[in-house]
């Protein structure tokens, strides 16, 4: 099937053709579509303990990350994950001092230009390397993080002083513990500025257990971000995959819609849904990487249904 001649640009750069049959087909640019320039490829440590870098498609460049689960604790055992628990962690807790002195000399690393001399970096464009926010995540659910209060209270002090730019802060969450006290109380630090993206790549239970394999609810799941989501925005993360060689089932994906749409009419607020698929290696041989054209329809799904702003990644 031909697509016809790319009519236009979304801000982050993916292309919008029309394939003969009406539907759209988003297209990302060569750059972002190759390990070449670090999209695809493992963090880099930078022979940190807690801090690392990652050239992010949805950070739309670099994304400075805080791994707080060194200890690799997490309640979900999503299929596409890239994180090996059957090897021993290397920390078994986050050292909140340490972490912000790393971060410290991380951003400095990157403010003077020495990030762009390490080879993961020198063929990447110069767009994709600029820093665009904090993340708070890691190797396993950072909500689930034992001294998160701390944490979050140390970066925000440490922001707020010296004369340097504002780093928007992003809690990436599977939204198990958004309702914890600790949790509600860290993030009664963030700024309006700052983000939580939390996941949902399902619409039924049946499909949860298959791909993410979590030890709670998806009315759970959906309670919390609703709760968030009525006091302030939350984008939502939706991850889609092939298993065992087979894409979600087409009355998954209604399903899924179905969910956002009553998010949405419950009074969620969700600016953007991103739709994206799994990209880096994973110990599970199972997990496949989903077509760009049915993450396009996905995410076109989205947008007719719920009159969100959909994004493929």
């Amino acid at each position: 099937m031909n697509t016809t001649s790319i009519e236009a640009q979304s801000p982050g750069g993916i292309g919008i053709s029309s394939l003969s049959d009406g539907t759209v087909l988003e297209t990302l640019p060569k750059f972002m579509s190759t390990c070449e320039t670090a999209f695809g490829c493992p963090r880099d440590s930078l022979d940190n303990r807690f801090v690392y870098t990652v050239i992010s498609p949805r950070a739309r460049g670099l994304s400075v990350g805080i791994n707080m689960n060194p200890d690799r604790k997490c309640n979900f055992d999503c299929i596409y994950c890239e994180v090996d628990r059957s090897r021993p962690p290397r920390e078994t807790a986050l050292d909140v001092p340490v972490m912000i002195a790393e971060l410290d000399k991380t951003l400095e690393l990157i403010r003077s230009g020495r990030l762009q001399e390490r080879e993961r970096y020198r063929q990447t464009p110069p767009e994709l390397r600029e820093l665009r926010h904090l993340a708070l995540s890691g190797d396993g659910e950072p909500t689930l993080c034992p001294n998160f209060v701390e944490a979050v209270e140390a970066i925000v002090h440490y922001r707020a002083s010296g004369n340097r730019p504002f780093l928007k802060i992003v809690l990436i969450t599977n939204g198990s513990f958004l309702d914890r006290l600790e949790v509600i109380e860290g993030l009664r630090l963030f700024t309006v500025r700052d983000e939580i993206w939390a996941k949902l790549d399902v619409g039924t239970e049946e499909y949860m257990n298959k791909l993410n394999r979590a030890d709670c609810s998806l009315d759970k799941i959906l309670a919390n971000i609703l709760s968030l989501a009525q006091n302030r925005p939350v984008i939502i993360q939706s991850l889609f995959a092939s298993v065992g060689g087979q894409p979600p089932a087409g009355s998954e994906i209604e399903a899924y819609v179905r969910r956002l749409r009553d998010l949405k009419d419950a009074g969620a607020q969700i600016p953007l849904v991103q739709i994206y698929s799994a990209t880096r290696p994973t110990p599970h041989s199972e997990c496949g990487h989903l077509s760009l054209r049915a993450l396009s329809e996905i995410a076109l799904r989205v947008r007719q249904t719920c009159g969100l702003k959909a994004e493929v990644f």
